[in-house]
């Protein structure tokens, strides 16, 4: 049985637009959001004026016959209009489906087709492709994201601003906190991502629970760059900046080379970081002085103190768990790497693979108790075998991952038990690009692990088993990956073997795989 929200708990009574305008009347001229673009000057929206903004959005998505339960696919890289459709979308009673800008065209397809989305809001380089799809319009913004040229806006899609209506035309909803919110695509063991649906409360709880494990206040200003169609940047950044009362500084993505000034100017006190950028930051001038108290990522890392005297903090989670189910806590030092404890809101167990709890010091599978539609996600979409599946019969989320504790009580991560790579901040599942190589004619079979990279942690190759292997078919495979993979699923390298390595029941041993790509490359 998987337990499920009643109607008692935190969010009675409350949905995610009850945040946003609770924090307006609260906070009106407190500024919420800083919008930083490479090219042209920042701007800036104070709580009230966001929450206004989303009311305009919420009025002009209904007046274009958006309704509650509609899905609406976001497509866009970051930007302010994001979070105006995102949150128009809640008032609504819409469920935005936000997806990754690097997707090929066959995922955005399979996205979109996948949730029902009726609309889509994207920007003028990715309108074209949604012109095949059964939409009923396409709303483009008229920036075209970070990178110069600019593609103009396409004459047959809706421009951004004619859906901002009058705000006193915004639909009202009764507050429904287990009510579908938002969907997010996550890969998993499936040759398809699974559709994570969050309820209102979910929103909430990663907006409360997430700003209460980094102890922010309404002083804080945060800085964002990951991109917000990811749990990263939308839950972790702005909706726990959303509910502490403070501020967020956008980019449309990550540079080494802005960080700092824009961290200086705006006097910024935490961040969300990984080592690929870490890695980045390490090869820029060093500031004299700063402003932040914290970052958190990876664990506590002894050369961030060393070089930027910045306190470092684990987390770990997922888009099913909605919030952080291991953290460090902020006021205590902990072992290098660590990713902290067990957090209250949680229960942890960590077991081996027949079940039985693992010692301290032995590495298990973790697996998470929680109530699902508030504190873990309420449904993979349109899938309720893969819903079940993932759960035991006692109601614990299996997350695929393996963890080590320690008898100190502090938690490692070790790696991940269901066959996926980390390809920078990226969850890749190796069966989606193996799905795509079978498509090859003449392919047998493939094998796809993760090569180290100095920078991304790791990436993509694979090992080919084919009936006429040869530069003709690497060229097919590469361009069968091209169209129906994002750029960073696509495989950096193709082996061609006579066989792949078997242990029992016909199972493919990756390890070993692995090993020789290390002993290749050496």
């Amino acid at each position: 049985m998987i337990p499920t929200a009643s109607r008692f708990h935190p969010f009675a009574g409350r949905d995610l637009p009850w945040l946003v305008d609770a924090q307006a009347e609260h906070l009106a001229d407190k500024v919420f959001l800083i919008w930083e673009p490479f090219n042209g000057p920042s701007q800036s929206w104070t709580y009230a004026q966001f929450a206004a903004e989303t009311r305009r959005y919420a009025a002009g998505l209904h007046a274009r016959g958006i309704a509650k339960g509609d899905f609406v696919t976001i497509h866009l890289e970051n930007c302010p209009e994001f979070l105006f459709a995102w949150y128009a979308c809640s008032r609504v009673g819409a469920i935005a489906v936000t997806t990754n800008t690097r997707s090929a065209q066959e995922e955005l397809e399979y996205f979109v087709s996948h949730s029902c989305s009726v609309a889509a809001i994207t920007q003028p380089k990715f309108a074209g492709m949604f012109r095949k799809l059964n939409l009923r319009w396409i709303a483009c913004t008229e920036r075209d994201g970070a990178e110069a040229p600019q593609t103009p806006r396409p004459s047959d899609t809706t421009p951004f601003e004619e859906l901002r209506g009058d705000e006193a035309q915004a639909p009202v909803n009764t507050p429904d906190p287990m009510a579908p919110n938002s969907v997010q695509y996550t890969s998993g063991t499936t040759s398809r991502p699974k559709g994570v649906v969050w309820t209102q409360a979910n929103a909430l709880w990663s907006a409360r629970v997430n700003a209460t494990h980094a102890q922010l206040t309404k002083d804080d200003v945060h800085i964002v760059y990951f991109p917000l169609f990811h749990t990263n940047a939308l839950a972790w950044s702005m909706l726990a900046t959303l509910w502490s009362g403070g501020t967020a500084v956008l980019l449309p993505r990550f540079s080494a080379s802005r960080f700092w000034e824009i961290s200086l100017r705006h006097r910024c006190t935490w961040a969300n970081v990984v080592l690929f950028t870490l890695r980045a930051l390490e090869k820029q001038p060093i500031p004299e002085k700063h402003y932040y108290r914290l970052w958190g990522g990876a664990g506590d890392i002894g050369f961030v103190r060393d070089i930027w005297g910045i306190k470092t903090i684990g987390w770990y989670g997922m888009t099913e768990t909605v919030s952080q189910c291991i953290a460090s806590e902020r006021t205590f030092r902990g072992p290098e790497f660590s990713m902290g404890y067990p957090v209250p809101e949680y229960q942890i167990s960590i077991r081996r693979d027949d079940g039985s709890e693992v010692a301290f010091g032995e590495t298990g599978n973790i697996w998470i108790k929680g109530i699902s539609g508030l504190s873990l996600f309420k449904e993979y979409l349109n899938n309720p075998e893969a819903t079940a599946d993932s759960y035991d019969e006692n109601g614990w989320f299996e997350t695929g991952d393996q963890v080590t504790p320690l008898e100190n009580g502090h938690v490692f991560f070790s790696g991940r038990a269901k066959d996926m790579l980390k390809v920078g901040a990226e969850n890749v599942a190796a069966l989606e690009i193996e799905a795509v190589i079978l498509r090859a004619p003449g392919v047998m079979e493939a094998a796809v692990v993760g090569r180290p990279d100095p920078m991304l942690d790791e990436v993509p190759v694979a090992f080919v088993v084919a009936k006429s292997p040869g530069p003709d078919l690497a060229a097919t495979i590469h361009g069968l990956c091209n169209h129906a993979l994002a750029d960073f699923k696509r495989p950096r390298d193709l082996i061609f073997v006579d066989e792949l390595p078997k242990g029992l029941m016909d199972k493919v041993l990756k390890k070993e795989l692995r090993a020789r790509l290390v002993s290749r490359d050496s």
